[in-house]
């Protein structure tokens, strides 16, 4: 049996991060000690260890939570585990399109610089007037847009 802090640090995933996935569900409640200390067995350390795993590849936390029901259940079919990862590929597939376009972009951007002074600077210029750009990288940025 763990601690939460030793579990926090088997796992690489924060005490807060801990009590939060704990609060919503994804890890369940766990027992506690005669000092009333939160105390985690292996199958916790293994959940735990999945979700952070879910977390580094991008899954959202409600596909995690789909992910862990099915795991729960292993005489079930993998194909909705199969739809749900592929509804993920294809997320990372379309902002790996984004930030190509974003570094073509850039790169197009700074070709152009000639290094001289700032009334002369590419990258000021287009960076103050997006119609210069070679294509629309606006949309889904990312960023404060």
């Amino acid at each position: 049996m763990l601690s939460i802090g030793k579990l926090s640090r088997a796992t690489g995933v924060k005490v807060s991060t801990i009590r939060y996935y704990e609060q919503i569900g994804l890890l369940p409640q766990t027992g506690r000690s005669a000092g009333n200390q939160r105390l985690y067995d292996r199958p916790a350390v293994e959940r735990l260890a999945f979700i952070r795993h879910a977390r580094e590849l991008g899954f959202a936390l409600e596909d995690i939570r789909e992910l862990l029901a099915l795991a729960d259940d292993p005489d079930g079919s993998c194909a909705a585990a199969d739809l749900i990862a592929g509804r993920q590929l294809a997320a990372v597939n379309a902002r790996l399109r984004r930030l190509e376009a974003l570094r073509d972009e850039l790169e197009r951007m700074l070709a152009h610089c000639t290094t001289g002074r700032i009334a002369d600077c590419r990258v000021i210029e287009v960076l103050g007037n997006h119609a210069l750009c070679s294509q629309d990288h606006a949309a889904g940025a990312g960023q404060d847009a």
